[in-house]
């Protein structure tokens, strides 16, 4: 059996861009936010949500000792890996 598909690249970026998306986004990065806050009320967790050619979002511990355990721990990692999210190197 042969199956002929065809990406629709303009329908997905349409979807990309919609609002059902976007809030997927925002939600996913306030529960790895919540999770930080949960391992370690005292750290300082930042979300910014913006704009590419989509939604997009990123967590950011704002203090030293909260880099450290990042470094240490994973803290961020760990808590977007209890996100169902996962965390791979940036590649170029």
């Amino acid at each position: 059996m042969l199956i002929d598909f065809r990406l629709d690249a303009a329908g997905v970026r349409e979807i990309l861009r919609g609002d059902e998306v976007r809030a997927l986004i925002d939600g996913k990065a306030e529960e790895v936010a919540a999770n930080v806050r949960a391992a370690k009320p005292e750290a300082p967790v930042e979300v910014r949500k913006y704009t590419t050619d989509r939604g997009a979002a990123s967590v950011a511990v704002t203090d030293v000792q909260a880099m450290a355990w990042q470094a240490r721990d994973g803290l961020l990692t760990r808590a977007a890996g209890s996100a169902g999210l996962e965390v791979r190197a940036w590649q170029r």
